[in-house]
């Protein structure tokens, strides 16, 4: 069974000779890396005031860095079948996280209930229920591509899913993690062949409970007001801004070097999480900049040429999933960087891979061991069939 991509004409035929696995590799540990220089800059201070210990940040990131790769390497290491058959447990592990946060067990930061603690560190739920909602989904259009494709049950059905989820985490509040998941859930639905006229309806509809939403929550709508101006009120509703847009000028051409920012000393809040693009900016200015994009785009990039190359070898589950896993990617970097920039109002999104937080890291480098699984039981199955077709020798003769 093929995806709706596989009828379109090939384009980017180049990429073929590229093998896409060890671009995958080298562009999430070279963000990998970046991301603990830059947590290592941009909160020594902070945590010297709240802490009492400048390594404080770094520390942990290392450890959540080291937790990462081992958990990258136990999903390179399950195989793809297993996120297929499990589609309902991981709906079932989704929803219950998103419900069980907003309870007692909840932890709320800065008006936000969005962890649950587990001792050493907090797991931010948001994180762990946009993979297992994806999985889910990635498992209903294989098990019901017809249905979704011809016939309009058969399309609400996931929706509904989207929906619950998407209540359960504005009611935390995260709206960001909301537009992220729904967005990318939509890319793989319509990355699986289905008419975009379906999705006209749908759009409507987000347009209008996103305007509510905005409208019946005043700190939301404060966000759209100082996005649109952020220098009106630049000491207080625009102020995240104002400082990240100062650091983004200060960095200049090729930034004033690493450690040596000012915006980091307290004047951005969130330095070293949501806006450590702009420290990256503002240390190594517009060319690291452009590295850091650059190594998204490569990776983004490489996550569509293997979920591609899988739908081409007849593996839609593993195609739709590495879809769905590289939409999450590339939205939740994107809009991150695109509100370091002032193009989006603030959202509290981190930055793939670079951020600080347990959390977003560690469910970041499951993600990429998935790609990869997704990749090597391509080869394997490329290289099966190959053998089969190849002559076979017995002795020294060969039979055709």
């Amino acid at each position: 069974m093929q995806l709706g991509l596989s009828a379109a004409p090939e384009r980017t035929q180049w990429l073929g000779e590229i093998q896409p696995l060890p671009v995958l590799v080298i562009s999430s540990v070279a963000l990998l890396i970046i991301g603990v220089v830059m947590i290592s800059s941009a909160s020594m201070d902070l945590a010297v005031e709240t802490m009492g210990n400048g390594y404080h940040y770094v520390i942990r990131q290392l450890m959540f860095a080291i937790m990462g790769c081992m958990l990258a390497l136990v999903s390179v290491n399950v195989p793809v079948a297993w996120w297929e058959r499990s589609g309902w447990l991981l709906l079932g592990i989704g929803l219950l996280v998103l419900v069980l946060v907003l309870t007692p067990l909840g932890r709320t930061v800065n008006g936000s209930t969005r962890w649950i603690p587990f001792g050493l560190f907090n797991v931010q739920v948001s994180e762990v229920a946009k993979l297992c909602l994806i999985a889910y989904l990635a498992g209903y259009v294989v098990r019901r591509r017809d249905e979704l494709l011809n016939t309009w049950p058969g399309f609400l059905k996931p929706l509904v899913v989207l929906g619950v989820a998407s209540a359960l985490l504005v009611i935390q509040p995260d709206f960001g993690a909301t537009v992220v998941l729904v967005t990318a859930a939509a890319g793989m639905i319509f990355l699986s062949g289905v008419r975009l006229s379906r999705f006209v309806p749908l759009i409507a509809i987000l347009v209008v409970l996103g305007v509510i939403l905005v409208l019946t929550q005043p700190y939301r709508l404060k966000r759209v007001v100082s996005y649109l101006d952020p220098w009106k009120d630049q000491f207080d509703s625009g102020y995240q801004l104002t400082q990240s847009l100062i650091a983004f000028g200060r960095g200049d051409w090729s930034g004033v070097g690493l450690g040596n920012s000012i915006q980091k000393l307290f004047f951005l809040p969130e330095a070293h999480t949501d806006f450590i693009f702009a420290i990256i900016a503002e240390e190594f200015g517009l060319i690291g900049s452009l590295i850091v994009l650059g190594l998204f785009t490569v990776l983004v990039v490489t996550g569509f040429v293997i979920a591609r190359r899988a739908e081409k070898a007849d593996m839609p589950f593993g195609a739709c999933f590495a879809y769905g896993i590289t939409l999450l990617i590339g939205l939740q970097a994107g809009i991150n960087m695109a509100v370091s920039t002032g193009l989006l109002p603030t959202k509290g999104l981190t930055l793939p891979l670079v951020s600080y937080g347990g959390s977003s890291l560690m469910i970041s480098c499951v993600c990429i061991g998935i790609l990869a699984r997704v990749e090597m039981e391509r080869l394997d199955k490329e290289k099966q069939a190959s053998e089969k077709t190849a002559p076979r020798k017995r002795g020294g003769a060969r039979y055709e």
